[in-house]
C-alpha cells in the first residue's frame, strides 16, 4: 500500500516552473525572513527582497537587511493547493478578494524588482506611484528592468511599483541607461 508523501507535492508543482503563478503573502510583523525560509523548507519558490539599512540603538548601530515590502513575501504556487501556504507559521494570509481569491501578481513587476535586488545597486523603500514616464533599462547592471523614472535630491531613480500591494522600490540610476517604453502605462 502506497502512502503519499506532503512533501512531495511542492516539489512537483516547482518543476512546472513557470506554469505557476506568484503571490503577495502577508506575513506577521517581523515574520517576512521566518515564514520565507519556511516556504523554500516547503520547496516552494519564495523571494523576500531585502535591502540594506542602518538601525540605531542606543548603544551602537549595525547594518542589516530589511524587507523592501514590509509585512509581506512573495512565492509561487498553485492557487488551488494553498493550505501547505496557510499553515506555514507566521503566514497571515495571501493577498486576494475574498469573492475571487488570491490575487496574481503581475510577473514582470516580480522579473522587475528580482533584476532590482540582484544589480547589486542601492536600493530602497519609495512611496507608490502611478504615473509618469514608464522606461526601460538598456544598459548598465539594471539591463532589462522596466519602471517609472523620477527626478529626487538631484538624482534619477529608478521606480518599480507593485501595484497589488500599492507599493514601490527606488534605485539610483543614470539617465543615459533608460528608454521610454509608450506601449505600457504604470
Amino acid at each position: 500500500m502506497a502512502v503519499a508523501c506532503p512533501i512531495a507535492l511542492p516539489v512537483a508543482a516547482e518543476r512546472a516552473g513557470s506554469a505557476l503563478a506568484w503571490y503577495a503573502i502577508q506575513v506577521r510583523s517581523n515574520f517576512e525572513q521566518t515564514v520565507n525560509a519556511a516556504l523554500l523548507g516547503k520547496s516552494y519558490e519564495a523571494f523576500l527582497p531585502t535591502y540594506r539599512t542602518r538601525r540605531r540603538w542606543s548603544d551602537r548601530v549595525k547594518e542589516m537587511d530589511a524587507p523592501l515590502f514590509k509585512g509581506y513575501t512573495f512565492c509561487r504556487f498553485d492557487a488551488s493547493r494553498r493550505l501547505p501556504i496557510l499553515t506555514t507559521p507566521g503566514v497571515v494570509s495571501i493577498v486576494g478578494s475574498s469573492c475571487s481569491g488570491p490575487i496574481e501578481v503581475d510577473p514582470r513587476e516580480i522579473a522587475s524588482v528580482r533584476g532590482m535586488v540582484a544589480s547589486g545597486a542601492v536600493v530602497g523603500p519609495w512611496p507608490f506611484l502611478r504615473e509618469g514616464q514608464f522606461v526601460a533599462v538598456e544598459r548598465g547592471p539594471l539591463s532589462g528592468v522596466e519602471g517609472i523614472v523620477v527626478y529626487f535630491k538631484s538624482q534619477y531613480r529608478l521606480v518599480v511599483s507593485v501595484s497589488l500591494l500599492q507599493r514601490s522600490v527606488a534605485v539610483e540610476i543614470d539617465r543615459d541607461w533608460v528608454r521610454p517604453v509608450s506601449n505600457r502605462r504604470p
